[in-house]
């Protein structure tokens, strides 16, 4: 029992942390082709650039914290999870977030004029709902019918087309799935019984093909070529997700995952945080670098998301006497952080208008 506890609670700060991490590492490089990316920031082993030497998380790691502090508010009840998670990200919003994507942006503004979770969402297949989910399933486990629930109200705050949904609920189940059992001993069999749970057309298909690859041992470059992905894996979710499951399970490390995820280029933060979610999951917090989580420029910071990871593994799914997160998100600092990571990333985006080309 000890033992379940404790692979519960490193699952969790994995998925937490390693979300972080995939976020700042991959910040640095978002919207850039591989090759210019190379160029500019170099090829593994990667480090922070963001600022001088040190990262910062931007949206996708926020909305999975956000998510882990709904889950401990709800204990998986599917209203209280959607006012929790809404409540949350109109405070997010007012807080001058960095990097926030149109749909999320649309749907944020729609709450804080006063709609309630059931209605604020735009018909968006971005990749927001993507970063939310690994903790969902990291969380909850194998229970899908309560994690299909889960993950359609907690897409369908921001997100209401079909294929932010179903894609969202790819990496729940996929992070559910290895977050109880670790790395699977055949990847390819898991995402092939991930497609089988999913109803588009088209996600189905590119995870067959991921599905594919993992079993005949192919590297991420075959990926890119086979999905399209020459210039960068887009903020799609169709093409999010594919990426992300393939790079969490394709390689034996958590660093290996990431690296691979960010080098893949375009949509490079999202990616990686989800990948990272998941690799996150599978190997466990003690698997993530040390100079990765000690280079994170953050408050609150490393110990806080542990805390956070320790107060979700002793919520039960379905438990009576909800309790309130005991680790806040310090809203009041959030405006100040938020300019320094905005001048951070314009000084990236006049930095990039110079050689090398």
């Amino acid at each position: 029992m000890q033992a379940a506890a404790d692979r519960r609670v490193d699952a969790l700060a994995g998925c937490i942390l390693g979300a972080a991490v995939g976020d700042a590492l991959g910040l640095p490089r978002e919207g850039l082709t591989p090759d210019r990316a190379r160029k500019l920031f170099g090829s593994p082993p990667l480090r922070h650039m963001l600022l001088f030497g040190r990262g910062m998380v931007s949206d996708d790691a926020e909305h999975l914290a956000m998510a882990a502090r709904a889950l401990i508010a709800s204990a998986g009840d599917i209203g209280a999870f959607a006012r929790s998670l809404a409540w949350q990200m109109r405070w997010w919003l007012l807080s001058a977030p960095v990097g926030v994507g149109l749909g999320t942006l649309r749907a944020c503004l729609r709450l804080c004029v006063g709609m309630g979770p059931d209605h604020s969402g735009v018909p968006s297949a971005g990749n927001g709902p993507a970063m939310r989910a690994p903790v969902v399933g990291a969380w909850l486990g194998e229970d899908a019918a309560r994690l299909r629930e889960l993950v359609r109200v907690c897409t369908r705050v921001t997100h209401t087309d079909c294929r932010a949904e179903q894609g969202a609920l790819a990496v729940a189940l996929c992070a559910a799935a290895v977050a109880s059992g670790g790395p699977p001993e055949a990847p390819g069999v898991l995402v092939r019984g991930i497609a089988d749970q999913v109803s588009d057309a088209e996600l189905r298909a590119r995870l067959l093909q991921v599905a594919e690859l993992l079993a005949s041992g192919e590297e991420a470059e075959e990926l890119s070529s086979r999905l399209g992905f020459e210039r960068g894996v887009s903020g799609y979710i169709n093409d999010t997700v594919p990426a992300a499951l393939f790079c969490a399970l394709a390689y034996p490390s958590f660093r290996d995952a990431l690296e691979h995820a960010i080098m893949l280029g375009g949509d490079s933060d999202t990616t990686a945080a989800v990948t990272g979610g998941i690799a996150g999951a599978v190997h466990g917090a003690g698997a993530i670098p040390r100079e990765w989580l000690e280079g994170l420029l953050e408050l609150p910071g490393v110990r806080w998301a542990e805390h956070l990871a320790e107060q979700l593994a002793t919520t039960m799914p379905g438990a009576e006497g909800r309790q309130a997160p005991s680790v806040a998100l310090w809203w009041a600092t959030r405006p100040l952080r938020g300019l320094l990571l905005l001048g951070t990333v314009l000084g990236h985006a006049l930095r990039r208008l110079l050689p090398p080309y």
